[in-house]
């Protein structure tokens, strides 16, 4: 069997429940490696809940050797105090893809939902049953956090696969694009 081009992780933090999802991309097909939560809600000390989300973290990066990490962006809230929370969560998630040399990648909310449904607005069930129809699974997980990260994983997988993004990453801008690029212009 030959080893996929990439695998992705996918990273939907909170310090309740903590979803994550691992793709495999080869020649450009894409497949369900895991998807899973993690409850650190269960744990009563703040820390020691920061301590379960960065090792969890660690052993799925040593486990599945993703190629890629990607995060969702939090969102703004009312309710500093989850808030911050949510922004510790997602801190010790990155540190620990870091600390595995992953560079990291984030995406809002909205751009995951409109990546995987078309709809920016879509609610977690629309999400979770384009999922179920992209990456050919049946089972409904107990928690949407999973196909949230499941879906973030995808997200980084559609951004990076796009020939419109691969045309543009790195320019700076028409004058950088036009200079990187001579042969594309039309005279």
């Amino acid at each position: 069997m030959q080893k996929p081009s990439k695998i992705i992780l996918g990273i939907d933090p909170g310090t309740l429940v903590m979803g994550y999802g691992l793709i495999t991309v080869k020649d450009n097909k894409v497949s369900l490696l895991e998807l899973g939560v993690l409850k650190p809600g269960k744990v009563k000390d703040n820390y020691k809940k920061l301590q379960l989300i960065f090792n969890t973290v660690s052993g799925l990066i040593t486990k599945y050797q993703p190629t890629d990490f990607a995060i969702e962006a939090p969102f703004f809230g009312k309710n500093v105090q989850s808030m911050l929370k949510l922004g510790r969560a997602q801190g010790v998630a990155i540190a620990a893809a870091m600390r595995h040399g992953l560079e990291v990648t984030e995406y809002s909310p909205k751009k995951v939902k409109q990546s995987i449904t078309g709809n920016g607005n879509a609610d977690k069930e629309q999400v979770m049953k384009m999922l179920q129809t992209l990456l050919s699974f049946k089972e409904n997980p107990r928690h949407y956090d999973a196909t949230d990260a499941l879906a973030v994983a995808l997200c980084h997988h559609f951004q990076n696969s796009s020939p419109i993004n691969k045309a543009v990453k790195g320019v700076k801008g028409w004058e950088d694009f036009i200079k990187k690029n001579p042969g594309r212009i039309k005279k």
